[in-house]
């Protein structure tokens, strides 16, 4: 460095005799991470007191007091050390949480109560026998008439619903072009949304009462199967349309035809999917009872066949129970409705499965 550089002033961002400027923090207060528990807690304990004081003998009610106290403590304790700001961002996330809490109580209590009531009487012999000579006053008898009943019932559906929903999602992307595919777009939207009912009536007016057909299982199986296939159309669709043109047009460039190319391409591509929303289809339907207590009439004896004669069902056998009004039938009751909702659960944990077996693999 040369003299005349060492012998200049050195300028500084501070004017001489000046004080330092204060140095300020890009980092603003934050909540301790046991904030949010002790609100919580703090909240609990306020609900309970304010429902005490109240008179109000629900724990539901108490429970809704906590949360809107929550809320509220939450955005003023934020809004207090952290800035609107932030309170804002926190009051968004306290909101997402107590919704998800509030979903979730109904649905665990459900299957508390469920589960607590029916293990009284679900054993092997319940599941393993049927209602003939049993009184419904007097304890025992079984569900597994009614359990042959859903079986064949939601079996026939399927083996309705799957093939024509998904011939039908088949030409909606592949084919549908014009007029006749917005119908068929709309009418299918228009059957998503028909109440089980309607569906049990029309089955009843025409099959029965037109055609002088029997009450059977097979009626029931025609009801589910219009409650069916709209949801089995629907999710082929979604799940056709995420098939990459490019398969397509490797097979058609190839001269394959496109009917090959859907079967051999399309279709094995999206066969996940459409399995998964096969399942949850049928989930869908076997708790329906709306069309069975119109069509297949219940019965008490075991009827293994569908196409002649009424027939059980878990959702009318439950209905039944419930009917007659009885400590004893409450709890056959309880115990076929604990038997339903494995049936579903059994059927949605199959449907993930298949899904998890063909979904795509990726490479790390």
């Amino acid at each position: 460095m040369s003299e005349a550089m060492m012998d200049q002033p050195v300028i500084t961002d501070t004017p001489s005799g000046s004080a330092p400027l204060p140095r300020t923090s890009l980092h603003r207060p934050r909540l301790p991470r046991w904030a949010p528990y002790a609100l919580a807690a703090g909240s609990a304990a306020a609900g309970s007191a304010v429902g005490l004081a109240a008179g109000l003998g629900s724990h539901v009610q108490w429970g809704l007091i906590a949360a809107l106290l929550y809320v509220l403590s939450t955005l003023g304790v934020a809004t207090r050390v952290e800035g609107l700001r932030q309170a804002k961002d926190r009051l968004a996330t306290t909101l997402v949480w107590v919704c998800f809490l509030v979903a979730v109580v109904p649905l665990v209590s459900l299957v508390w109560e469920t589960v607590s009531r029916g293990v009284k009487v679900l054993d092997g012999t319940f599941l393993s026998h049927s209602m003939a000579g049993v009184l419904t006053i007097q304890p025992g008898g079984g569900v597994y008439h009614a359990i042959i009943g859903t079986l064949e019932q939601v079996g026939i559906a399927t083996a309705i619903a799957a093939p024509v929903g998904l011939l039908t999602a088949v030409y909606l992307v592949e084919y549908g072009r014009g007029r006749l595919a917005r119908a068929v777009t709309f009418f299918v939207d228009v059957m998503t949304g028909i109440p089980s009912i309607v569906a049990g009536l029309f089955v009843l007016s025409f099959w029965i009462l037109m055609l002088d057909f029997g009450y059977s299982g097979l009626a029931g199986s025609m009801a589910l199967a219009i409650l069916m296939m709209p949801v089995v159309v629907r999710s082929t669709e979604e799940m056709l349309k995420l098939v990459p043109n490019e398969l397509r047009e490797a097979s058609l460039a190839l001269g394959v035809p496109k009917w090959r190319t859907i079967l051999k391409v399309v279709l094995p591509t999206a066969i996940g999917g459409i399995a998964t929303g096969v399942m949850l289809a049928v989930a869908r339907i076997a708790g329906e009872s709306a069309p069975i207590v119109l069509l297949v009439f219940g019965s008490q004896v075991i009827n293994n066949n569908p196409f002649e004669g009424a027939q059980s069902s878990l959702p009318y056998y439950i209905y039944e129970q419930w009917a007659a009004g009885n400590e004893a039938s409450y709890d056959r009751a309880w115990a076929a409705a604990l038997v339903l909702i494995a049936f579903v659960m059994i059927l949605n944990l199959v449907a993930r499965g298949i899904a998890r077996w063909k979904a795509p693999k990726t490479s790390r």
